[in-house]
């Protein structure tokens, strides 16, 4: 393809914000936090309506080279056509210097935040909190996500002796990280509402260190299975029969 009318296509799509799509022999350079270079060669530039732009070889899943959130241009200098990408804060650069095109591709396509993720923590949480009953007998709840100064609660309830009872939920198995985030969740449960507090860590599974730091700890663990389906996840053994939330207030 003619450079020219190369420079014409990018810079429609890009002010169309297009997804579009270059195949081309170039040499990048990229500055900012360090500096590095790709000899050239044949690559495919990816820039989308977000004002990013990802430069891809034919091996690995991730770019080479990539920048969010920039100010991209195009322009012909010196027989090449150059793109460029930059950023101030912090102060970044990327430039693609376009020898020869074999082919450009731009797609108008919105911007909808359409994705849809079944299973999440928060929605596993949610059914949780329609029995707790399932977690232990007489475990009642009290609130979901109660925002403290250092993170979201999960879920927090109160069991048959009047303690506070924090649960934690992962989707996944649970590690050291979850058991500490844990443990800062019942020391602020206990400094805010000045009472006793339990902590409960509640995962498809969790690794041996963790387990041994959760019961070093004074906290409990409890093991659940869910499926995956559309519209929603499902937890194994879980059955509807406590009110929600709103029957207590």
């Amino acid at each position: 393809m003619e450079l020219r009318q190369a420079h014409r296509q990018i810079k429609e799509a890009i002010s169309r914000k297009d997804l579009l799509m270059v195949v081309g022999d170039c040499y990048v350079e990229y500055w900012g936090r360090a500096a590095s270079k790709l000899p050239r060669g044949k690559r495919l530039l990816l820039i989308k309506g977000d004002n990013s732009l990802a430069i891809h070889q034919n091996r690995l899943l991730r770019p080479t080279n990539y920048m969010m959130d920039a100010r991209i241009a195009a322009e012909l200098k010196d027989g090449a056509l150059i793109l460029s990408a930059r950023k101030l804060k912090p102060k970044e650069s990327i430039n693609v210097t376009l020898y020869s095109v074999e082919g450009i591709h731009s797609y108008p396509m919105g911007a909808k935040a359409d994705l849809r993720l079944f299973g999440s923590e928060r929605e596993l949480s949610k059914q949780l909190m329609q029995d707790l009953s399932f977690l232990e007998p007489g475990l009642r709840p009290l609130n979901q996500e109660e925002v403290f100064r250092k993170g979201v609660v999960d879920i927090l309830a109160e069991d048959s002796k009047g303690r506070l009872v924090v649960v934690e939920v992962k989707r996944r198995q649970a590690d050291y990280n979850a058991v500490m985030q844990l443990k800062r969740y019942m020391q602020q449960v206990e400094k805010i509402k000045g009472k006793e507090a339990r902590g409960l860590l509640v995962a498809p599974s969790i690794g041996k260190n963790a387990y041994e730091l959760l019961q070093r700890n004074g906290c409990e663990f409890f093991n659940f299975e869910f499926e995956i389906g559309n519209p929603k996840a499902k937890i194994k053994g879980l059955q509807k029969k406590q009110e929600t939330i709103d029957h207590f207030f």
